[in-house]
């Protein structure tokens, strides 16, 4: 910026001067003077009551054992649903069909309805650690793992079978519940059960001498 003769007259008119060094300095610091005025105590108070009031909300009214049970229930019985409409969807689709919707809909409800009976009785939860009554706690386990182990090997062997002997009719009917209650089974069994299902049912589908072509 182009100054005027004025100003840079008023400029050199400034006298230069070093600072004045001799006065002591205050020995009031910044914490000194938060300590005297209990910033630090009243930020504590705030912190102390923002954290109960979050303690207060987070302890609100806890579920029943039976409520997480039937919402434990839902959420698995929704969960194979929504697979069985997949597979429903991707069947029809395999064989060229027209899908209808509303069909596949209902089917996948009326899928829905079995899978909450069957899960609510079948499936572990803490709230019922005994599903069938009078067997001591020790069988417990071991026989609901034996019935998901039968239920996943019979279930895939026979999803084999019908996909490479059965007509296209008899696939689309059986394909998806079949294949949901194979992937349910396989999921509920522990690790080395689980993995022996499948070995089982690799098996059968290799001395089969099945394929995973279309037969057609």
């Amino acid at each position: 910026m182009v100054r005027t003769r004025k100003e840079r007259k008023n400029v050199n008119e400034i006298k230069l001067a070093h600072p004045d060094r001799s006065a002591v300095p205050s020995e009031e610091t910044l914490l000194n003077l938060a300590q005297d005025r209990n910033l630090f105590e009243q930020a504590e108070r705030q912190s102390r009551k923002k954290s109960k009031l979050e303690d207060e909300d987070d302890d609100g009214e806890p579920l029943s054992p039976m409520a997480e049970r039937i919402m434990d229930t839902i959420l698995w019985s929704v969960s194979l649903a929504m697979l069985h409409f997949t597979l429903d969807v991707l069947v029809q689709h395999q064989y060229a069909i027209s899908i209808i919707w509303p069909l596949i809909i209902i089917r996948s409800i009326q899928a829905c309805a079995v899978f909450s009976f069957l899960i609510y009785v079948l499936h572990p939860h803490p709230s019922a650690t005994k599903f069938v009554p009078g067997l001591p706690l020790k069988f417990q386990e071991p026989l609901r793992q034996s019935i998901f182990f039968v239920a996943g090997v019979c279930s895939g062997c026979y999803l084999i079978h019908i996909s490479n002997k059965y007509g296209y009719l008899a696939v689309m009917k059986q394909s998806p519940p079949l294949g949901c209650i194979w992937v349910w089974s396989i999921i509920e069994l522990n690790l080395p059960l689980g993995v022996l299902s499948l070995a089982v049912t690799g098996g059968f589908f290799y001395e089969g001498g099945y394929t995973i072509k279309a037969p057609y």
